[in-house]
């Protein structure tokens, strides 16, 4: 048999494609850790794994492959596909479209819930919740458990989730959670332990559950032996990508699916682990081989395809202070005599002009914009940058900013998506009748009280009388989810009908209407994508598209564009030219992450994770004063800073270092020629004498 498509790998890759595989894709090997350095082969590599499975005879039905995005499993399946070829022909695009189970692990999860419900005690027809319904949800227990009425301030609804979170995520007592990350809300401890039992209290009665849910139900299942085995049974290949931004729920329900490991790969980086704000932690993949101790095998991917040598240095030398990592030294054969630059500026509208006249260049030189960005650690960042672009009239998108789902157009009309689907979820309820002009709380909760109770929520709220002040938008508002009852208008009609129902309320409380309305549109074309409501409701919960509207100016398809983007939200990425703005103690390392040596070792890998999406050239800018939003500060509000201290002295020499503007040099003659009117230095000495 032909293994022509493995012939590009090098020889590490190949090793960790062919690791544990023979003829008709049967397991010999141990558990596999595959560290893969930045801008090693990564995603190529874990393709050609899948794809060998598949050539080797494994069943594609029995694979499954977990990765950090449901995109990133699209395009995984889509390379899968293209290797194949090579060897199956014809029949590549049969096998690569039965690889179904591949997603996030929330997906996974939630298809795996469905499945098994009826042995676990849930309804199987339950809607999922995003971070602001959950949090609405957390407020209203909060609110009726008189929280909210306390006379000293108790912790937001956004704390008490994020609280409940950690716990859920890090499988950490409530008691430690407060101790380490949210010391001022101690000494709620037991008003918070009931906070939360009313919220899974009222999740289970409206039968609805969130992101968390879906792991810890998935973990709970998974720790009752026969489930788990069942559930491990489904596949003998376990693929899992981005292991180091896995959280301890997640590495739970890897080890009680595959015990031994056999069949098992993971794959990630320790060196790019920055998510510990949504309970990651780095311990996962560097604990992964002692949890299989003694059997477990480790590849390095260790060269670079991505950067210059000069950038690999420098990125390197950061990396190497760490304190714990895998010894990984990134090499390439990519030779440069350009040095990344570290730049010192005065404030940030100078860094802001200094990135602006570099990018023109770039581009005048060839380099488009969107093979150029700037990133930064915090959203807030970018504001003088923002400014100086629209003046200059450059185009540009920004990542890490507000969501799609997250803008309140979106959420209406997904809303009334979730009642119709389950109408005892009474966030989606609540929120939808109060579109209606002269329905408010108080009214809304009555509706919901009286539906409550009835064995078809729906069929009962065609019968409730129209609530006083109501009018004429009552009926049409009945009518819509009574044709939205399953199997009324067919799927994907019913996102054009709520659009259709909903625009009338959009221009009312909108003055944005005809952009928010192309926001819709362009949600009734991801909903044609879909087989079913379900599926749609499920996985755009769950791995939300970016916003369009609040970008700068809606780019066009074919429209050159900079990018701009938190370097959270930029990983996986490259470009030919990076910028990072505010290289200096209090962004990166970001002030409010320098409590603990855990805090700044992520912040550490934070700016490696920046500098490694550099492929030609890297600029990290440094200002002299920084503008704080948040220090009482006597007067001007800004800060003089000090350049990270994750670039100590004896990295300087892996940098071009230089200060922007550059000043131009005076004669003698008008050194002499400047005139002081009062010494005050003089007037100082003088004062002791």
């Amino acid at each position: 048999m032909s293994a022509a498509y493995l012939e590009k790998l090098n020889c590490e890759q190949r090793l960790a494609v062919e690791h544990g595989i023979e003829q008709n894709g049967i397991v010999i090997g141990p558990p596999l850790l595959v560290i893969a350095g930045a801008g090693s082969g990564k995603t190529n590599t874990l393709a050609h794994k899948v794809a060998h499975l598949i050539v080797m005879g494994a069943d594609p039905r029995r694979i499954l492959l977990m990765t950090f995005s449901r995109r990133a499993a699209s395009e995984m399946s889509r390379r899968v596909e293209r290797l194949c070829a090579h060897v199956l022909g014809a029949n590549a695009g049969v096998m690569a479209d039965a690889l179904t189970w591949a997603g996030t692990f929330h997906g996974i999860g939630a298809r795996i819930l469905r499945e098994y419900a009826e042995q676990i005690g849930i309804d199987p027809g339950f809607t999922i919740h995003d971070r602001e319904d959950s949090a609405d949800l957390m407020n209203l227990v909060r609110h009726n458990l008189g929280f909210s009425k306390l006379e000293s301030r108790f912790p937001t609804k956004g704390t008490c989730l994020a609280i409940y979170s950690r716990v859920v995520n890090a499988e950490e007592p409530l008691e430690d959670v407060l101790r380490r990350f949210f010391p001022w809300c101690a000494p709620w401890e037991k008003q918070l332990r009931e906070l939360f039992g009313g919220y899974v209290d009222i999740k289970q009665a409206q039968n609805v559950l969130d992101y968390d849910d879906l792991l810890l139900y998935w973990a709970n299942a998974a720790g009752d032996p026969q489930l788990a085995a069942d559930m491990g049974g489904k596949w003998d290949h376990i693929l899992v990508d981005e292991y180091q931004d896995t959280n301890q729920l997640q590495s739970s329900i890897l080890l009680a699916l595959k015990p031994d490991g056999r069949g098992l790969t993971v794959v990630g980086d320790d060196a790019q682990s920055i998510y510990s704000f949504r309970a990651a932690t780095v311990r996962n993949i560097l604990d992964f081989p002692n949890a299989f101790s003694p059997s477990a095998d480790i590849i390095t991917l260790d060269r670079n395809y991505r950067s210059t040598k000069p950038i690999l240095a420098a990125a390197n030398g950061v990396i190497e202070l760490a304190t714990e990592r895998f010894t990984k030294n990134l090499w390439t054969d990519r030779v440069s005599a350009e040095k990344p630059e570290l730049v010192m500026v005065r404030d940030e509208n100078a860094q802001a002009q200094y990135i602006v006249e570099r990018v023109l260049e770039n581009r005048e030189t060839g380099t488009l914009l969107k093979q150029q960005a700037v990133l930064f650690r915090t959203s807030s960042h970018s504001g003088a940058l923002e400014v100086e672009l629209t003046r200059r009239n450059i185009p540009f998108v920004k990542f890490g900013g507000l969501k799609f789902l997250d803008s309140a157009h979106v959420k209406d009309v997904m809303s009334v998506l979730r009642f119709a689907q389950n109408p005892r979820d009474r966030v989606a309820g609540f929120r939808i009748m109060q579109l209606l002009p002269g329905l408010g709380p108080t009214s809304a909760q009555r509706v919901l009280d009286a539906m409550l109770d009835q064995p078809d929520p729906l069929a009962a709220l065609a019968h409730i009388p129209s609530p006083a002040r109501v009018g004429d938008h009552w009926q049409p508002f009945v009518d819509l989810l009574q044709a939205l009852r399953p199997g009324r208008s067919g799927w994907p009609s019913e996102v054009e009908q709520i659009r259709r129902w909903y625009e009338p309320h959009l221009e009312r409380i909108h003055e944005d209407a005809t952009m928010r309305v192309a926001d819709l549109l362009q949600l009734e074309q991801i909903g044609a994508g879909y087989p079913s409501r379900e599926r749609f409701l499920t996985e755009l919960t769950l791995d939300p598209p970016d916003a369009t509207s609040d970008q700068s100016g809606v780019p066009l398809l074919d429209e050159d564009y900079l990018i701009l983007s938190t370097i959270h939200s930029i990983k996986g990425q490259e470009y030919k030219s990076v910028f990072i703005l505010n290289v200096i103690d209090g962004c990166i390392p970001s002030d409010l992450a320098t409590g603990t040596t855990v805090e700044i070792e992520e912040e550490r890998r934070l700016l490696y994770v920046g500098m490694t999406r550099a492929k030609d050239n890297l600029h990290l800018v440094t200002p002299q004063r920084f503008y704080t939003h948040g220090q009482a500060t006597y007067g001007d509000r800004h800060v003089y800073a000090a350049r990270t201290r994750f670039i100590p002295p004896a990295l300087l020499p892996m940098f071009e270092c230089r200060t922007w503007p550059v000043v131009a040099a005076t004669t003698p003659a008008q050194a002499t020629a400047k005139q002081v009117r009062v010494d005050i230095g003089a007037r100082m000495r003088g004062m002791w004498r």
